[in-house]
């Protein structure tokens, strides 16, 4: 078993690694994969779970919700327990922890077990993503091998996205539901055994007193603020109070770690243009693609009618160009400025919406093509916006970096359901006209939702049920058109922020 423990604040910058680096990359590929898929398979689950558990809507929602949003409010704690004690450390018993709740969540009798076991998923999935990015900076000293590192990564959670809906259809087509959960068992059993010969230990050196009260602080913060962004884009006005108090922890957390001579997160960080712009990209980034895959996963299967698997395969082409772009621009990157290489990728992206804007959402053709130039521009916006995050910040606090980057990526997760699929909800209720002879109760069922409507038509059948369907069809992707401008325009936020925030050139690394 591999015992070496890296805890110098100075590697060899130019230093080369061979093989056994880049078998460890492949290792800690396994958790980046599983907790990406984890963002988006549930979703085929649920209908089986709904009728095996009976859940109410609230629990419906929080068999969802519990897990994104455990993981968010502990995503900086985790990240700096790894710097303190050891990153493998932790992700090894992050990975002993979410094998294990899997397992009862796989078994779960009753709905509020259910909803318990995804928090606890959400726990130990906190380990996981931080410790995965921040391994990298230490296994990969040298920058031309660590922007390669990096593209992988961001190509694997990408991947894992879209992914996630080809593997949960599969899954649910032959399986049981808890099928879903036992996928973690032999992906991170594997982890387990391999990783303490592959992986080698770091940490930072000198990591200072544990602060509780940041712990607490940084927690009050982040859940609070994900779940206000949630309730906003669901039910308006009923998540400014949550939002309030997240940012008034926030700012307390901020004014804490200004004053401690050895904080938790290092807030100087944010002055650095490259690191701050990083992340921003990061965050908008990831909006436009989760956006994206959360109308045309629900168009394709409830519009065009195709099996959850079929839905799988046509969006596999955006997973391989998503990889494929990582790995394009990683050369590039090494002789274009940031400013210039992430703003030209995610014209890709830009495109890719207006495509649909314009072209419309029927074609399944345009939306194959649009999400493949989608994952293209993101992919390669990603790694090198995700290398830079860690090219800037100091190798001893790379968890602490990693996990303000891995907060970024999941309030992106929920920024581009709450929001994009929010104002795709509001606009479907407002523009749904529901055909005459339809029964009150099955009409109050359409305006809800595009499955509701879906259910509502095939009950009623014949030529009504075929008008409500066509009528459910027509204001949903209204909707589409609309809010893929809105991603559009995301998108160039994004080039904005690359181009004015990533002008300098970062040939090392600081130390």
């Amino acid at each position: 078993m591999s015992t070496t423990t890296q805890t110098t604040t100075t590697p060899i910058a130019h230093e080369r690694v061979g093989w056994r680096a880049w078998a460890a990359l492949a290792v800690l590929m396994l958790p980046v994969l599983l907790v990406s898929i984890d963002n988006t398979i549930l979703n085929f689950a649920l209908p089986a779970i709904a009728r095996d558990l009976e859940p109410t809507a609230a629990e419906q929602l929080w068999i969802i919700d519990a897990y994104s949003l455990v993981l968010a409010g502990l995503l900086v704690t985790m990240g700096s327990f790894g710097d303190r004690f050891g990153r493998r450390r932790l992700l090894l018993i992050g990975a002993v922890g979410f094998t294990a709740v899997s397992v009862l969540a796989a078994f779960a009798p009753t709905a509020g077990w259910l909803i318990a076991a995804r928090a606890g998923m959400g726990l130990f999935g906190a380990t996981l993503m931080p410790s995965t990015m921040s391994l990298l900076r230490s296994i990969f000293p040298n920058r031309d091998q660590r922007r390669i590192a990096v593209a992988v990564w961001a190509g694997m959670f990408s991947a894992g996205g879209a992914l996630g809906p080809i593997v949960g259809g599969f899954l649910i087509e032959h399986f049981p539901w808890q099928s879903v959960f036992l996928l973690a068992v032999p992906m991170l059993v594997l982890l387990l055994v391999l990783a303490p010969f592959l992986v080698a230990e770091s940490r930072d050196p000198h990591p200072g007193r544990i602060d509780v009260a940041s712990i607490v602080l940084s927690m009050l913060a982040l859940g609070p603020v994900a779940y206000g962004i949630k309730e906003i884009a669901v039910h308006g006005a009923a998540g400014v109070l949550p939002l309030a108090i997240g940012g008034m922890f926030g700012w307390l957390f901020v004014r804490r770690q200004r004053r401690m001579a050895q904080p938790m997160l290092d807030m100087s960080l944010f002055r650095r243009a490259a690191f701050s712009g990083s992340l921003l990209v990061n965050l908008f980034s990831v909006i436009a693609m989760v956006g994206f895959l959360y109308f045309v996963s629900q168009h394709l299967q409830m519009i065009v009618g195709l099996s959850p698997i079929e839905a799988g395969l046509a969006l596999l082409p955006g997973a391989v160009t998503s990889i494929a772009g990582g790995f394009a621009v990683t050369p590039i990157a090494r002789r274009v400025r940031a400013s210039v290489v992430i703003p030209v990728a995610l014209v890709l992206s830009f495109a890719a919406y207006l495509i649909v804007a314009f072209a419309g959402a029927h074609d399944v053709g345009m939306l194959v093509v649009g999400f493949a130039l989608l994952g293209a521009g993101i992919g390669a916006a990603e790694t090198v916006s995700g290398e830079l995050i860690l090219a800037n910040a100091p190798v001893e606090k790379a968890g602490a970096a990693s996990a303000v980057s891995e907060t970024a990526y999941e309030l992106g997760a929920v920024l581009g359901t709450s929001i994009l699929g929010g104002i795709l909800t509001a606009w479907y209720r407002g523009a749904l006209v529901v055909p005459d002879g339809v029964p009150a109760e099955l009409a109050a069922h359409a305006q809800e939702t595009l499955a509701g409507a879906v259910n509502a038509a095939q009950t009623i059948g014949g030529t009504t049920g075929d008008a409500l369907q066509a009528a459910a069809a027509a204001a949903f992707d209204g909707g589409v058109t609309v809010t893929s401008l809105i991603g559009a325009g995301l998108v160039v936020l994004a080039m904005a922020i690359a181009a004015t925030t990533l002008g300098g050139r970062r040939d090392r690394a600081p130390r």
